[in-house]
């Protein structure tokens, strides 16, 4: 599968950003998707992860309740919606496509990943 995200850029504080990953090459509706960030000189971490069929959802503590991740398996999109953006949220975006149906929040889960997608939040 091949995922291109887009939607990223530079937002204030307190704003907001959808963020887009469209998928292609695989059945996209039998695999969950997840979202992941890089700040520089930081590690990849978990944002978010939706199951293959939309049904659950998971956020890290550092975004819950103001991130939405979501799909639309007959647009084999997943979007990630970023309200009260904050500057630590400021990194590289990704998402990913997990190996399996269901949920899991670590990088080894997933098999395929897009090319990232920055997100920029001054304060």
């Amino acid at each position: 599968v091949q995922l291109v995200e887009s939607g990223g850029g530079l937002v204030q504080a307190g704003g907001s950003l959808t963020l887009s990953c469209a998928a292609s090459g695989r059945t996209f509706s039998t695999h969950a998707m997840g979202w992941f960030r890089q700040a520089p000189g930081k590690e990849r971490e978990f944002v978010a992860a939706i199951s293959y069929s939309g049904n659950s959802t998971y956020y890290s503590e550092s975004v819950k309740g103001r991130f939405t991740i979501s799909r639309d398996n007959a647009k084999n999109t997943v979007y990630l919606q970023m309200n009260s953006l904050k500057p630590d949220d400021t990194a590289d975006y990704f998402c990913a496509a997990a190996k399996g149906h269901f949920i899991i929040v670590v990088t080894s889960g997933y098999d395929r990943w897009g090319q990232g997608t920055r997100v920029t939040v001054s304060s």
